[in-house]
């Protein structure tokens, strides 16, 4: 069987939360060797390094820019904390999920487009600081994300995921040229994406990450129109068992072998997060 990384995957979202232990087998049966969980506020820190352990996966701790609004400036002190505590945790691998969201109109204004940014610089020093990838959002924002990163890059430089990349040729350029990856998942199996299918068979394969963000960005096989829905047709739900058949498609659009991808895309894994190799040895 071929086996896979999901780099990115809310197994604490509410959604998957009555019968998540079936969902974690099917993705196993399926070849989903290995989850990455991310948290998105302190209100679930816990509850991502509980399943990461239940399931022999890993996490990522930080705020998300949609829960910047809740959020207060001791969280990040949380965080801080956080990260001290867990640093000899091999199951933690990065900070995230972090980044900036300008798609949310209430969060383009000020002061809301101000304090995402705050939120942002903060989490990458404390992921400079403690010696952690970042793994980020990327919504309509990829210029002042890479603006932050260049200003507060690591002595090293740094190491982590774009997520849901689907910016332009140049800022993948860019995000590449800083030591990201990005990450791949339903949205580039609709055929009008044609700008992020197209990304996917031209990017280099060594750019390249899997992922199902599940369970947010489901696709089109599990996509449900609001018409379909008032019909009566219920809403398929998104998990990471859904992700060999995403690569799959990815795999078909490059003319590549599955198994090729898979031996690339885990391997990019591994680069982004380095902390994954020791898990999966």
């Amino acid at each position: 069987m071929t086996f896979w990384i999901d780099t990115h995957c809310h197994l604490d979202a509410g959604e998957l939360a009555a019968d998540v232990d079936a969902v974690r087998a099917r993705a196993a049966a399926n070849g989903v060797a290995h989850c990455v969980i991310p948290a998105v506020g302190v209100f679930n820190f816990e509850a991502v390094r509980l399943l990461a352990h239940r399931f022999a996966d890993s996490y990522a701790l930080g705020i998300h820019p949609l829960c910047v609004p809740q959020a207060r400036d001791e969280d990040l002190q949380a965080l801080d904390a956080e990260l001290a505590l867990r640093r000899g945790d091999p199951r933690l691998v990065a900070v995230g999920e972090i980044g900036l969201d300008y798609f949310v109109p209430a969060l383009t204004e000020s002061p809301m487009r101000e304090r995402q940014e705050f939120f942002y610089r903060e989490q990458l020093k404390l992921a400079r600081k403690h010696g952690l990838p970042v793994i980020l959002h990327v919504r309509r924002s990829a210029d002042k994300l890479l603006k932050h990163l260049r200003e507060l890059a690591p002595e090293g430089g740094w190491q982590g995921i774009g997520h849901a990349f689907n910016g332009s040729d140049q800022q993948a350029g860019e995000f590449l040229k800083l030591g990201f990856k990005l990450g791949f998942g339903g949205a580039v199996t609709f055929e009008p994406a044609r700008q992020l299918r197209r990304l996917a068979v031209e990017l280099p394969l060594q750019a390249l990450v899997m992922e199902t963000d599940s369970p947010d960005i489901p696709p089109h096989w599990v996509y449900t129109t609001a018409a379909e829905r008032e019909a009566g047709k219920p809403q398929g739900r998104n998990e990471p068992g859904e992700l060999p058949r995403i690569a799959q498609q990815v795999a078909g659009l490059r003319g590549i072998s599955e198994e090729a991808l898979a031996a690339a895309t885990t391997a990019n894994a591994l680069q982004a997060l380095p902390g994954l190799k020791a898990l999966l040895a």
